[in-house]
């Protein structure tokens, strides 16, 4: 049970932008200091290392906040319209607005269809949110089995997508220009057998040049039939930094120092896949959303007692790969993200990918159950990486 808090003895505000891993794992962490609210625009918990599992009908990927949240946090569900760092409070959609002593900006990223590819606004299905996810569930139910699938993106969501689609018995193409880049060659070999054993074609080597009502065309004049389309090929960010004036890097992302501080306002922390240390963000996944969230929570202790921030060390371990509900991969890397050549694969690389999402809700959990519980593997190498790419400050 969580220790009851006398809210009415805090003397500091506290406003977490964002519901997500990291979000959550922040206000966890910051609840028993400071009066802490939770702004996000769903009254649930989304679980998005699931949302592919929600399209096949096998996981909800949703959990009731009061599984994962303190209950010392106030949950506001609402978006957030603008920041104002010079008067310190954030105006909701609602156009109601909260004051603060510390943001924590946790936004997190959203699936995103360029513009340039013609048709894909208009019939592509992203997925990367609850909602992008729940729309492209209730076209399924539209088409019948048979029907040609095709999945844009050859990245870990639309393999993800593609295997777990296939499993039901959908004919999937996965179209990419290169199969699963970011794993190491045993691994590819890994997720290809998988895919092949499950009758998904690969469609390698062109990008998409238009998507129609029926059909993708590819930049090199192929054809793929599709009564569906999903296109996880690129995450964005919410454009709330951007449209607030804060320094923000290429793709969006609040541009902070290596104590995730902003580096236009000290008290505004980012988090999560939303927050770029140094312009060197860290991978989006939740594996790097946990241990962000808990580092901008210790940001904003460090000043809240008059201390110096630490600089963000957490390390990453591999990279986790659903191939339906009977197969898997993990991926072992090195503390930079790095590949390396080992894997696990088949059911045990099934067995390791499920027990890593419920562990995930276990270790926000146990954060709000126990704040200052959660820690994380450091990464020695990361002053040197900064330091070799370094493009902004380091306070």
């Amino acid at each position: 049970m969580t220790e009851e808090i006398d809210m009415t003895e805090m003397t500091n505000n506290i406003v977490v932008i964002g519901g997500g891993y990291a979000g959550v794992m922040a206000a966890n962490r910051l609840a028993p200091h400071a009066r802490v609210t939770l702004v996000n625009p769903r009254a649930e918990f989304v679980e998005r290392i699931r949302l592919h599992q929600l399209v096949v009908g096998n996981d909800d990927a949703v959990a009731d906040y009061s599984a994962v949240l303190s209950g010392a946090v106030r949950l506001v569900v609402d978006g957030a319209s603008r920041i104002d760092a010079e008067a310190r409070t954030v105006t909701l959609t609602s156009g109601a607005s909260l004051s603060y002593d510390y943001l924590v900006y946790a936004v997190g990223s959203t699936g995103t269809i360029p513009a340039v590819v013609p048709g894909a606004a208009e019939f592509a299905y992203p997925l990367s949110e609850l909602e992008q996810a729940q729309r492209l569930t209730a076209r399924m139910a539209d088409v019948p089995l048979s029907a040609p699938v095709v999945v844009v993106g050859g990245g870990l969501t639309g393999i993800e997508t593609a295997t777990e689609l296939a499993e039901t018995g959908r004919q999937v193409t996965l179209v990419t220009d290169v199969l699963a880049p970011s794993l190491a060659a045993g691994g590819r070999r890994s997720v290809t057998k998988r895919l092949a054993k499950l009758g998904v074609v690969i469609v390698e080597g062109s990008a998409v040049g238009e998507v129609r009502a029926d059909r993708v065309v590819l930049a090199d004049g192929r054809e793929v039939p599709a009564a569906v389309t999903v296109w996880t090929a690129g995450f964005g960010v919410p454009g709330l930094a951007a449209a607030s004036g804060l320094a923000t890097d290429a793709l969006g992302r609040l541009l902070t120092d290596e104590t995730l501080t902003s580096v236009d306002n000290v008290r505004i922390v980012g988090a999560g896949d939303a927050a770029s240390p140094s312009d060197l963000p860290w991978r989006m996944s939740c594996q790097a959303a946990l241990p962000l969230g808990a580092q901008a929570a210790n940001t904003v202790l460090a000043r809240l007692a008059g201390d110096d921030p630490a600089a963000v060390n957490h390390a990453m371990a591999g990279q986790c790969i659903s191939l339906g509900r009977k197969a898997g991969t993990f991926q072992f890397a090195d503390v930079d993200d790095t590949p390396r050549r080992w894997y696990i694969g088949g059911r045990t690389g099934a067995l390791v990918k499920e027990q890593v999402c419920r562990l995930t809700l276990k270790w926000i959990r146990g954060e709000a159950d126990k704040p200052g519980s959660y820690t994380w593997k450091t990464n020695p190498r990361r002053e040197q990486q900064v330091v070799a790419t370094q493009t902004v400050p380091i306070r």
